[in-house]
């Protein structure tokens, strides 16, 4: 990672200066802060967001809970009383104290060498709520992926898009109609540097768009032990239209898409080119980088290798995962579209059009069929994976006619099942209760079935009161966010109120909360409304449920089924007992998946990937009732959670039966376990069915298995 000069470019250096520059602002036995603050390692140490949240509780939160905007943000008469304070003072020191250990471990031997880390593209990463550079699941799943990569010393680079209005945030009016609004991210506020060449300026690479080269400038942010690098078009020496390639994540307009991927993939190549590092792998995560590839081709055409060997050495460089069988995930542009983009790059790349536009083809030839990002994935990569074993056999059906002479059972695409990341997603509070009842080293233990069937000696007590101290830490969030929710959106006054009195801590608390698209089925909540109705107006055995989710911003039938949903807050009790939480967020997230008792998952099959979220509610202490596609088609078990096995029907007919089978359910097994409570009020049927679901589900669904597995079935050189 050095220049000819020996001078190193892949700006730890400038990290460094980041981090001496922030001490300045400190007093001395606060300056181990500004270290801790420039590396999210933090958000998944268990007092590592409290150290920043004590030095001033509101900033802290108006400031999406960054801890550089923090420490520049509150007076220095603050920071001088925090150094009276010897806990925190001592507090300070044994969090860096474990950063700088957990930075000086040794690598992972054996698996990824050192000096060639995996560079892992993606085109959305969900690091921390603070940056704001996600949309849903796949930027989730690629910030558990490096997390993971981090803890195991697996050296791996992260590379992807610095957004500077990020995604949209969502506003829903009066009437549950989607408004949405973006805002501006300052990558100078953020824990992140602008990587500079041994002149200390801003080191950066080109890339042709259309007619116009496009200038990119490299920001490095620290993800525990792996760098992640973003591509910024947002300069002052570009053309104005340039410079917004790099606006918004999932920009609507096709044409700024596919110039972002562009910058992605042949910018990513020529980023890492630049940066001094040399991976020993790519990692496609989604076809949103598939150009990497023919940039890497261009260079080995240029460096004299003919076109069958460029090809065969780039296959033998990269892996390739695919997460959607829905279309829109899987784009196609025309000839034309492409030309006006990436007229240039072809040029250069210095292979026929037809060769190049038929490598995205389904049916090569085929000129009125457009190129689609992942054939040209599946084309360039040595290996490819679906991120559930049922997707996997859904993706070889999907892609079987790009190997036609091939048994659709043989088709080259395997599966990797997602996992989650353990310590960003279960809560203190469970943190805690592992952490009195396992002992030390149980962290280092995730995969370790052994260790994971100890939740059985627990006392149930114990463990259900861990469960009522993370429901009701959700229901004091849900009034707080729900009253600024209505009071935001002019609701009646009435309305507002009844959001301060909303929810029971004792209650059974239900969870859906899922990207807004047609095929996860928000709508068959109140498919069968009357039966809806009765569950919430139980006096006995009531229920309570927390929804959320965001529709895209060009998915109107999406904002419809929202909009139809949000007509029930008249209904009898339904203000008091079913909240909508705007703005689904990484923020809100952990609350939820900690607080839930029951995670409702309804997608139409086989339309879910793999889904994590109900991954994260396992981690709690939470139990599933799901439709049996992704994830939970593999894990599901009848000791651990309930099933809906949907029909292969007609829309109508699937729609009405698994509505039906939900609500029995709900009213014949769930709701009863739940209130079946001792003089003590501890379900005990209901905690059983709890440790059966953690100890089965959470060893086998961690991201650090989802990244072993990698290693083993995708990373290993052949």
């Amino acid at each position: 990672m050095h220049t000819e000069t020996g001078q190193v470019t892949d700006g730890s250096r400038d990290v460094e200066r980041a981090i001496a520059e922030l001490a300045e602002r400190l007093p001395g036995s606060l300056a181990p802060l500004a270290s801790v603050a420039f590396n999210y390692r933090w958000a998944w140490y268990p007092n590592g967001a409290g150290i920043f949240r004590e030095i001033d509780p509101t900033t802290w939160r108006r400031g999406l809970c960054n801890p550089r905007h923090v420490i520049e943000a509150v007076p220095p008469r603050r920071l001088q009383e925090l150094t009276l304070e010897a806990d925190y003072v001592t507090q300070v020191r044994v969090v860096a104290d474990h950063l700088a250990a957990d930075l000086g471990r040794p690598a992972l031997v054996g698996a990824i060498d050192l000096d060639h880390p995996v560079a892992y593209f993606c085109s959305e990463f969900g690091i921390h709520c603070s940056l704001p550079i996600y949309s849903g699941g796949l930027g989730i799943l690629a910030g558990d992926m490096l997390k993971a990569a981090s803890d195991m010393a697996l050296p791996m680079i992260g590379v992807g898009l610095f957004y500077r209005y990020g995604y949209f945030h969502q506003r829903l009016d009066p009437s549950g109609w989607q408004h949405e609004y973006w805002t501006t991210c300052y990558p100078d506020r953020l824990p992140a540097v602008l990587v500079t060449d041994a002149d200390q300026r801003p080191l950066t690479v080109q890339v042709v768009i259309g007619d116009r080269t496009v200038t990119v400038q490299i920001w490095r942010i620290n993800v525990g032990r792996v760098p992640l690098y973003l591509l910024d078009t947002d300069r002052e020496d570009n053309h104005p239209i340039d410079r917004w390639i790099t606006s918004r994540l999932y920009v609507g307009d096709r044409h700024t898409r596919l110039a972002q991927y562009a910058v992605l993939g042949i910018g990513g190549v020529r980023a890492l080119n630049a940066l001094g590092i040399t991976p020993s792998l790519i990692h496609l995560n989604e076809g949103h980088a598939a150009l990497s590839g023919f940039e890497r081709v261009r260079q080995a055409l240029q460096a004299g290798h003919p076109l069958g060997t460029a090809m065969d050495v780039v296959r033998q460089h990269t892996v390739f995962t695919t997460h959607t069988p829905v279309p829109a995930g899987n784009e196609g542009y025309y000839p034309g579209e492409i030309e006006q983009v990436l007229s240039d790059f072809i040029d250069r790349l210095g292979i026929p059009r037809m060769t190049f536009y038929d490598l995205g083809r389904v049916t090569p030839g085929n000129a009125d069929e457009p190129a689609n990002i992942t054939p040209l994935a599946l084309h360039t990569s040595r290996a490819a994976n679906g991120v559930s074993r049922r997707h996997g056999a859904v993706a070889r059906a999907m892609w079987q006619p790009l190997w036609p002479t091939v048994a659709q059972a043989d088709v080259p695409i395997g599966h990797v099942t997602n996992g989650v990341h353990t310590f960003t997603w279960m809560s203190n509070v469970m943190q805690g209760l592992l952490d009195r009842h396992f002992g030390p080293g149980w962290r280092e233990r995730l995969s370790d079935e052994a260790m994971w069937a100890r939740i059985d000696a627990i006392p149930d007590a114990e463990l259900w009161q861990a469960r009522c101290t993370m429901r009701r830490h959700l229901v004091e969030f849900a009034r707080e966010r729900s009253m600024e929710d209505r009071l935001a959106r002019g609701e009646t006054h009435d309305y507002v109120e009844q959001a301060a009195r909303m929810f029971d801590p004792k209650v059974l608390t239900i969870g859906f909360a899922r990207r807004v698209a047609t095929y996860k089925r928000l709508y068959l909540l109140t498919r069968q409304i009357d039966r809806g109705l009765r569950l919430l107006n139980d006096p006995s055995r009531p229920v309570q449920m927390v929804v959320a989710g965001k529709a895209h911003p060009a998915d109107n039938e999406a904002k419809h089924a929202l909009h139809n949903f949000f007509q029930l807050k008249h209904g009898p009790l339904v203000a008091a007992r079913v909240v909508f939480l705007e703005d689904y967020d990484m923020h809100l997230a952990p609350r939820l998946v900690a607080g839930v008792d029951l995670w409702l998952n309804l997608p139409r099959p086989p339309l879910e990937a793999s889904g994590t979220s109900g991954m994260k509610v396992v981690l709690n202490g939470g139990m599933n009732l799901s439709v049996l596609d992704g994830w939970w088609a593999e894990a599901y078990d009848p000791a651990c959670g309930w099933g809906i096995e949907s029909p292969d029907a007609d829309p109508d007919t699937q729609d009405h039966h698994d509505a039906s089978v939900m609500f029995d359910l709900l009213e014949r097994e769930v709701i009863p376990l739940f209130y079946d409570q001792n003089a003590e009020g501890v379900p005990h049927g209901w905690v059983q069915r709890v440790k059966a679901s953690m100890k089965a589900l959470i060893p086998r669904f961690t991201a650090e298995r989802m990244l072993r597995d990698y290693v083993h079935t995708m990373y290993a050189p052949r």
